[in-house]
């Protein structure tokens, strides 16, 4: 099957006002025709300088994408919530703010919308992409056909550059092995600078950084601080270079994806002010939103979702922690935008911002509720596993937010912080999952300081608007591809209108995540959560009923007319079956499937892991092992006396040798050591892992002696995609207080073997 040329949501190109009928291939630079004359002798030759590259009209504007992840409409104190955000603040203050803006619910989905203008099964990304499915809609692959706002702009003469999450890539092309193509390199950027895993859940004291194509050594600095340091530099090394050059800036901070990670001063800032909890949280910003006009005047609180309990039920141990974990979140939220306020201030300071549009969507999708009742990722949790986490989290509270703890909320703070909507990320057919608020700042072009917009928008639509604001062109051909329509439809009117009496243009949209679904049609939105119709859901979510709104009476969901109007339902499922067929949408996938259905040829029963790889070694393909046992052998070179460092590591647990001891521990405070320490010249150090139910098996052997068999309570596992072997050193957190990362071997290793059992 054929992705299909038949692409429904066209906009702008239909009318061909972004595309340029003449255009010269993207990325794409043969030698130039010379038109001089060449004689014998120089006097007797005609110089001839064509040019060889795009150069961007006279007075092109920079342009900065912000793109937040996992924030929610009701954070930011721009939009009326109680996180204080100062330079969104000023953002807004003399730019707009969007109050009808959409995602697709979850962030690998949205973010292809948001880099190409097609949506995101156009994109073959329909979920995430380390979900391969083998249908064009979701096979992760998202096609040269569709090209990338950095792809464009650089054939229109601008200087390109990536920073923080990309996960735009496949999965399965993530490692060393390449191909690149794929990568931000590949997709118009001269340069990238973050990480390129599968999630925005990287550790935020210790991400797994890429400078271009390669590893980035590790650093003291939490991430934020980087990420906005490169773009400075950046930013200053191309304008010193070439003053007139413009830029095209794509900002994407892991913030306030989980972990929390956050300076103490910024967490500190907030002690105490969640004391009251999520119920008077959410009532405040409501509040806050009715009086700045952010959503209408009348809008009430939602029904509370049925995951979520009340603050007052709570005991006073449960709600001490669940205010830290917000403390930890909203000073997550204000770091990140203070060193955003940095990058402002520079632009500012070299004269350019007057000339720069900057579009920052507060949110890839909603909040997230994937913490549960505590905050604890796991799915309907043990209560003995939850007393445990519990404990953990107060006995990190001192220091909740540092590389030893993995903050996240629960469902209650997610709710709140998507105030005034239901549900949450994940969820694309409430708002609460896709609604988020959308800051436009352009001084060259807007007429109306600190207004609001409501004109309906989603994420596809920020590529066409950026195309039209700068006066760009789009190539017909991209680096020798034909390119597909753009579907977004620009927003640009809404940008540049004296005030906000303009109409939508926006008339339709679908969403679709897990086999959840909804179509918008002209201020109509219906919604098929996942099972309503086609008796999909597996327990995902609790709600199985069709719903209707009509968004322009009613902001937030809050008045089901599906009873009332059941011929409209019909027509709008319908219609949805057939944009559905046409765009890639189906088959309706209800999550993801494992990894030996979506990754059979590379899952290996057998691997090794060279210290001379860069980046000391990487593979992600372990979540395959699917509990069976496996084994790891570390060839040790030459130890020295009484090494000390990492021999093999991964987040769970870390084999290592301390003054000459072998020791074996994992993040979940087991310890062992081994019966003698290791040799000084070569030898084999083997760990066997069998599950034993929930609990695991610990053989250690040195040169097949074996010097440790212990029993640990909990299950070892390999681990998952963000989770890679190191070999000779500690990515990220230590396992313990026995050492600190990166704990760099001493001595020589060769590699390291993994072998998985049946």
């Amino acid at each position: 099957m054929k992705t299909s040329k038949t692409l429904l949501l066209t906009g702008f190109a239909a009318g061909g006002a972004l595309v340029a009928p003449n255009a010269a291939n993207a990325q794409y630079s043969p030698t130039v025709p010379f038109t001089g004359h060449v004689g014998k002798t120089v006097a007797e030759t005609r110089t001839a300088y064509p040019e060889h590259n795009p150069k961007a009209r006279p007075g092109a504007p920079n342009v900065v994408w912000i793109i937040l992840d996992d924030t929610g409409f009701g954070v930011s104190s721009a939009f009326g919530g109680l996180v204080e955000t100062p330079t969104l603040d000023y953002l807004a203050e003399n730019g707009l703010r969007f109050n009808n803006f959409h995602t697709a619910a979850i962030s690998a989905a949205t973010r292809s919308c948001l880099i190409t203008g097609r949506n995101h099964h156009n994109n073959h990304t329909g979920r995430f992409n380390d979900d391969r499915y083998g249908a064009p809609g979701y096979d992760t692959y998202m096609p040269m056909e569709n090209g990338t706002m950095a792809e464009v702009l650089r054939e229109n003469g601008y200087a390109t550059i990536s920073i923080g999450k990309y996960n735009g890539a496949p999965y399965v092309d993530g490692t060393f092995a390449g191909p690149y193509n794929r990568w931000p390199l590949g997709r118009g950027f001269d340069h990238h600078y973050g990480f390129n895993g599968v999630s925005g859940g990287e550790d935020q004291w210790h991400p797994m950084m890429y400078r271009d194509n390669h590893r980035e050594p590790d650093d003291t600095l939490i991430c934020i601080r980087r990420l906005a340091n490169e773009a400075i530099n950046y930013i200053a090394d191309r304008k010193s270079a070439d003053p007139e050059q413009p830029f095209f800036l794509y900002f994407c901070p892991g913030t306030s994806h989980t972990p929390f990670h956050v300076n103490a001063s910024w967490r500190d800032k907030y002690k105490g002010r969640f004391d009251e909890g999520w119920d008077v949280y959410s009532e405040r910003v409501l509040e806050n939103q009715i009086r700045m006009g952010i959503v209408p005047k009348g809008t009430r609180m939602p029904i509370v979702n049925n995951d979520v309990q009340r603050w007052d039920s709570l005991s006073d141990y449960e709600r001490k922690i669940f205010a830290r974990q917000m403390e930890a979140f909203a000073g997550f939220m204000s770091e990140a935008d203070y060193e955003i306020g940095r990058v402002v201030d520079f632009i500012r300071r070299i004269g350019e911002l007057d000339n720069t549009l900057i579009i920052i969507a507060l949110g890839d999708n909603g909040a997230s509720g994937e913490g549960g009742r505590v905050g604890l990722k796991v799915t309907n949790p043990s209560e003995e596993r939850t007393r445990a986490f519990l404990e953990s989290e107060m006995a990190n509270y001192d220091n909740y937010g540092d590389d030893r703890t993995w903050p996240f909320y629960p469902t209650g703070w997610a709710q709140a912080c998507n105030t005034p909507f239901r549900y949450y990320k994940k969820w694309a057919d409430y708002e609460g999952g896709t609604h988020d608020g959308l800051i436009v700042y352009y001084p060259a072009g807007i007429k109306e300081k600190g207004g609001i917009r409501t004109q309906y928008t989603h994420v596809t639509d920020i590529f066409p608007t950026t195309v039209e604001l700068t006066r760009s062109k789009v190539p017909e051909v991209i680096n020798g591809y034909p390119q597909n329509p753009v579907e977004g439809i620009s927003f640009a009117y809404a940008v540049t209108s004296e005030n906000n009496d303009v109409k939508t243009r926006k008339k339709l949209q679908y969403y679709e995540l897990n086999s959840s679904y909804a179509l918008y049609k002209d201020g109509w939105k219906v919604q098929f959560p996942n099972g309503a119709v086609n008796g999909l859901r597996k327990g995902i979510y609790p709600d199985k009923e069709v719903h209707l709104y009509n968004l322009e009476k009613d902001f937030n969901e809050s008045n089901d007319l599906a009873l009332k109007y059941p011929k409209k339902v019909k027509e709008m499922l319908k219609e949805f079956d057939e944009i559905a067929s046409r765009n890639n949408i189906y088959p309706l996938k209800n999550g993801k499937l494992a990894d030996e259905e979506n990754y059979p040829d590379l899952i290996r029963p057998h691997y090794d892991v060279y210290t001379g790889t860069r980046g000391y070694g990487e593979f992600s393909y372990f979540e395959g092992n699917g509990g069976k046992p496996y084994t790891l052998t570390v060839y040790i070179d030459e130890a020295g006396r009484k090494p000390n460092g990492i021999l093999v590591s991964q987040k769970g647990f870390a084999l290592y040798a301390l003054d000459g001891a072998l020791v074996y521990a994992t993040s979940t405070g087991d310890r062992v050591v081994a019966s003698r320490p290791l040799p000084e010249g070569a030898s084999v150090v083997k760990a066997d892992v069998e599950f034993k139910g929930k609990k695991t098996l610990l053989r250690l052997y040195i040169d097949d002696e074996k010097v440790a068999e212990e029993t640990l309570p909990s299950k070892i596992n390999l681990g998952t995609k963000s989770n890679y072997i190191e070999v000779g050193r500690q990515w990220g957190r230590p396992q313990n207080e026995d050492y600190a990362s990166p704990f760099l071997f001493s001595g020589k290793i060769f590699k390291c073997s993994i072998d998985i059992h049946k």
